[in-house]
């Protein structure tokens, strides 16, 4: 009968979309755990400001009001918001969630307390270089230096940008930068973002490297453990 039908319907599409939702999550959940986290930051914060549920004034980076009013969540937010939806936030989000997460699976598998650390490391040097370009959100300049660690450690890729400019990777945040000056949007953003926080993190990194990653002493003759000791009394006796 025609109500047969309909119920029938109604449960095939009901089982469509708990497939399709349990997809989505399931790949979603394949997404490293710090790609994951801050891409998804980003997009709920850009959709609490176009549902009207904040407004982009309690989010921007503003060193009076985090000091004198301690509104310290101004440090994080101002790294999250992207703009009204549109053709620049895609943008954004989609280079931000391709080489966050390449980079995640890449030179930093596994070592995921380094990535951790590098975010944090860009974020306060990207925020003390705020104060004096008076950058309220930096959330753009920060994608940048996630591209110009990538095309750093990938220098012999191969690129090409909507079919039209062939280049290597090294050349990919500068191509950016012209993209976004033919926008006719600040380039001050895509510098800040670019190679002088990226020198001081590479810099920085190295050092830190050097010091806790010294290489082996021949020499050196590490103490026996106590169940090797247990197990040479046990073949003496």
């Amino acid at each position: 009968s025609f109500y047969q039908t309909l119920e029938a319907s109604a449960a095939a599409a009901a089982a469509a979309a708990a497939a399709m939702a349990h997809f989505f999550t399931q790949e979603y959940f394949q997404i490293p755990v710090v790609t994951r986290a801050y891409t998804t930051a980003c997009v709920l914060t850009t959709a609490a400001v176009q549902l009207e549920v904040i407004t982009p004034f309690q989010l921007y980076f503003n060193p009076d009001l985090i000091i004198r009013r301690y509104q310290i969540w101004r440090v994080i937010t101002s790294f999250l918001f992207f703009g009204s939806l549109g053709f620049s936030f895609l943008f954004n989000i989609i280079f931000l969630y391709r080489y966050c997460r390449m980079l995640e699976e890449g030179s930093f598998r596994g070592r995921t307390a380094d990535f951790v650390f590098m975010f944090l490391f860009g974020g306060i040097v990207m925020s003390l270089f705020g104060l004096f370009a008076n950058i309220f959100f930096l959330g753009q300049a920060f994608i940048i230096m996630l591209v110009y660690v990538w095309s750093r450690r990938h220098p012999l890729i191969r690129m090409n940008l909507f079919g039209l400019l062939n280049f290597q990777a090294p050349f990919l945040p500068w191509v950016l930068m012209g993209f976004s000056l033919l926008l006719g949007n600040s380039i001050v953003v895509d510098l800040l973002g670019e190679k002088r926080l990226c020198k001081i993190w590479f810099s920085f990194f190295l050092c830190r490297r050097m010091m806790f990653d010294q290489p082996e002493d021949p020499d050196y003759r590490p103490l026996p453990r106590q169940d090797e000791d247990l197990q040479d009394d046990e073949q003496q006796n």
